[in-house]
């Protein structure tokens, strides 16, 4: 999908994403997947070039495992002068949280550069299904 490079984009993505994945991953899965997107397509609109267009693409993809689907969420832009790195925010910033957010929620994110920019990509592996066989001791 192609949203504007515009803070409209990232609600625009989010809203697809629901709409896409509401029936085929749990509402606590899909609520981390929202905010994750929603940093990474904002951080893109904030601190990097759009793609040719004025336009970041955003992508997900989901690969079948036993415990449940493997999701992948990207978001492609034309890449900024510094990469996508965690930084320490002051506790009074309005901002500097975004990719603590994304590493706390996802499995693993990442960047990948190309001549043409850069794509941050974050990794949610499947919460192994419960087990009614096993209790917990206590």
């Amino acid at each position: 999908m192609v949203v504007p490079h515009h803070p409209t984009g990232a609600r625009l993505a989010r809203h697809r994403l629901a709409d896409d994945l509401a029936d085929v991953v749990p509402p606590t899965l899909l609520a981390d997947l929202i905010a994750v997107l929603a940093e990474l397509v904002g951080n893109a609109v904030r601190h990097a070039r759009p793609l040719p267009g004025g336009v970041v693409r955003v992508a997900w993809r989901l690969r079948p495992s036993v415990d449940g689907p493997r999701i992948q969420l990207r978001v492609t832009d034309g890449g900024a002068s510094t990469g996508p790195r965690i930084r320490t925010a002051n506790p009074d910033a309005a901002d500097g949280r975004g990719l603590h957010i994304v590493a706390g929620l996802a499995t693993r994110w990442g960047v990948e550069r190309d001549g043409l920019g850069q794509r941050v990509w974050a990794e949610f592996d499947p919460a192994p299904a419960p087990r009614p066989d096993l209790v917990p001791a206590g």
